[in-house]
């Protein structure tokens, strides 16, 4: 199980195979919000300040909250993980379970949610995101976001870029885990379409089942407390 240890070991969060369901689950998350409620990005915040600028000149104060609520969630979802990571460090549980364990129970309550109530279920799928952004930055100990592609997408370049320039195996290898994350997330957003279409509101289940799949690997093994 991932908790506290006296031995360093490599984090079962930082695995791979972790970070795989993790990136998987972001993209349909993403998928998900904006084609099942409304429009509005469950991870991308930055296309919802752009949205939310444009209804700001607009003087439109609805779609102005529509926006403001996820990008609000988000920022307060930041915040609780780490007030988790701070205050939730005892028991058996490792803090970054406890993380995933909250976010998954956020989220199958947001597939109850009627499409009445977008505003709401946009706020808890964006502030349970925002944990999982908090929670898990690394993999094999690169920084990474398993909810966006932007920093990853940069990170693989530079990588790719020196590891070419250097003939360095070990650097094209951390290229090679960055563009793997992009697809993973691509993935996921492909099949969170393809299920929002099918499942409608209830396709955020899915979204549920990945993150059990990396909470059960993070039993697998022990690990250092972060």
């Amino acid at each position: 199980m991932e908790g506290p240890a006296t031995a360093p070991a490599r984090q079962m969060s930082e695995a791979f195979r972790t970070v795989l369901f993790l990136s998987v689950s972001g993209g349909l998350q993403d998928a998900y919000t904006y084609l099942g409620r409304g429009g509005v990005f469950a991870n991308a915040q930055t296309g919802n300040i752009v949205f939310m600028g444009q209804a700001l000149f607009a003087a439109d104060w609805a779609r102005l909250l529509h926006y403001l609520a996820p990008v609000s969630a988000f920022a307060a979802g930041v915040a609780a993980a780490e007030l988790i990571r701070v205050y939730g460090q005892r028991g058996r549980l490792h803090w970054r379970q406890r993380v995933l364990l909250a976010e998954i129970a956020l989220l199958f309550a947001v597939g109850f949610l009627p499409g009445s109530c977008d505003l709401a279920a946009n706020a808890l799928v964006s502030f349970a995101c925002a944990m999982q952004v908090q929670a898990f930055r690394k993999v094999h100990g690169y920084p990474f976001a398993s909810t966006m592609c932007i920093g990853n997408l940069r990170s693989g370049i530079e990588a790719l870029v020196t590891g070419a320039r250097l003939r360095d195996g070990a650097v094209l290898r951390k290229a090679g885990h960055y563009f793997a994350v992009i697809l993973l997330f691509a993935l996921g957003a492909g099949l969170g379409a393809c299920c929002t279409a099918r499942l409608g509101l209830r396709a955020i289940w899915l979204s549920c089942a990945m993150l059990c799949v990396s909470l059960c690997l993070m039993f697998r093994r022990e690990d250092a407390a972060a």
